[in-house]
């Protein structure tokens, strides 16, 4: 275990557990993507009360994890980097999957996808210079919700098309800003910053 001001400003006391409640909440936001596709393929693309309580439960797992692993000490290098691979896996099949229904654009899914390989890729390079994963930062996570948001106008209230563009554009402008400030940090990290 080791604590250390990281580039953020924040102390985070980190660990090198592997079997922990956190990382069991963020691998299981992954498993429900699959029987929401299947349901929904099922019941000719309508929602059911399954389908609510499985996408209600990838939303509120995205933020118990980090509370699980904050309250029972238990950040680990792996939480670091399960949590945002479990978002953006989840984000990437429900994505992909209204893409193929032809409910959103392919140009946002090509952007999210470039933006988080970039980020993934950066992040990969941070653990292999540095050695250990930075943590997510408050701009990415603000993008996620965006975008959490903006699939969910247009998975769960398709009429609503006005609200379905503000969110589409304002989840695209926080991926670019996002992407800078992740930029940022990964070159204040390689030349040398502290972080956890």
């Amino acid at each position: 275990m080791r604590e250390a001001v990281n580039v953020d400003g924040k102390k985070v006391l980190v660990r090198d557990d592997i079997y922990t409640w956190s990382n069991l909440i963020s691998l299981s936001r992954v498993l429900v993507v699959f029987p929401i596709i299947y349901l929904h393929i099922q019941n000719n693309h309508q929602v059911t009360a399954a389908i609510w309580v499985l996408i209600l439960y990838g939303g509120i797992s995205d933020y118990l994890d980090g509370l699980v692993a904050r309250w029972r000490n238990e950040i680990s290098e792996l939480g670091k980097s399960l949590d945002p691979v479990a978002d953006k896996l989840m984000a990437f099949f429900l994505f992909i999957y209204t893409v193929w229904l032809g409910w959103i654009p392919l140009w946002y899914f090509a952007l999210g996808v470039t933006r988080d390989s970039l980020i993934m890729a950066g992040s990969a390079h941070i653990k292999k210079e540095r050695g250990k994963v930075a943590m997510s930062i408050m701009s990415g996570k603000i993008t996620v919700n965006l975008m959490a948001v903006y699939w969910i106008s247009i998975f769960f209230f398709p009429e609503f098309k006005n609200v379905q563009i503000f969110f589409m554009v304002a989840s695209a402008v926080m991926m670019i800003v996002s992407f800078v400030e992740y930029k940022q940090r990964y070159h204040k990290i390689i030349n040398g910053a502290d972080f956890n």
